[in-house]
């Protein structure tokens, strides 16, 4: 963990004179309940770009949290956003599992809480002094292939990034919606994305149009940016791999929030 910490500061250069802040905002959507959590700089500059964090399908844990307040750093207003119900809180990956293929299986649910979790963030973010205009997602795992069902739905945002995400989806066509400039960021060997996922989905993005990047990492498998993961060949945290997938999102963050 402490490794972990170490790159994060690197990537970020947080100001470690700032506290991060976490404010819990819940909402709902039809009957249920959602509650997610925006943290930010105490010492943020107003008109902060806002950033859309789905989380794997572990779903809202302290781990996720950490990630997102490293994120965020003293730069954005990031809202780790909550797609199961407030009273889903997967304690293992069996249960995780359920939770994920649960909004696997119903892509329009799927898109409508992600972008729902944007909604929110626009809101919330204005009130906290950020720029409602400068918008984008990121997704790890899970939430790499949520953020990209947000694209393929039309979501107006800036870009959206995932990190070892699911890459298929029921119709490709949909990609004629996509705003956004898109980055995925893929473990070269990850055993959970079948090639002829990455085959359809370039097609994808080439028919479409859309400004897209595709990195693989040699050497990489699933969850790779995840300290914890250590399920060897299948589900690995990479150090070197994880720094440098953060440098490419925060490259693209900074071209696409430019005014």
């Amino acid at each position: 963990m402490f490794k972990f910490i170490t790159l994060s500061a690197l990537l970020f250069a947080v100001n470690t004179n700032a506290k991060i802040l976490t404010k819990e905002v819940s909402y709902k959507v039809g009957e249920t309940s959602y509650k997610s959590a925006i943290v930010y700089s105490d010492k943020l500059k107003k008109g902060a770009p806002l950033i859309v964090m789905i989380p794997n399908w572990k779903g809202m844990t302290d781990e996720s949290l950490k990630k997102a307040k490293l994120v965020a750093g003293d730069k954005y207003i990031v809202m780790m956003a909550d797609v199961y119900g407030e009273n889903i809180r997967p304690k293992n990956n069996d249960e995780a599992k359920v939770a994920a293929t649960r909004m696997r299986s119903d892509i329009p649910l799927l898109r409508t809480m992600t972008n729902k979790a944007v909604d929110v963030l626009k809101v919330e973010g204005k009130k906290l002094g950020g720029d409602s205009s400068r918008v984008a997602a990121i997704g790890f795992c899970f939430g790499g292939g949520a953020v990209l069902e947000s694209a393929r739905s039309g979501k107006d945002l800036k870009a959206v990034i995932s990190f070892h995400g699911n890459l298929n989806t029921p119709d490709i066509k949909d990609a004629k919606n996509i705003k956004s400039k898109v980055l995925v960021l893929h473990g070269a060997i990850d055993p959970s994305v079948p090639k002829a996922d990455i085959e359809k989905f370039e097609k994808e993005m080439n028919e479409a149009n859309v400004d897209w990047q595709f990195v693989s990492f040699s050497g990489a498998v699933h969850s790779f940016t995840n300290p914890t993961a250590n399920r060897k060949g299948r589900s690995e945290y990479h150090p070197l791999v994880a720094k440098r997938s953060f440098k490419m999102m925060n490259n693209l963050l900074d071209e696409v929030f430019k005014k």
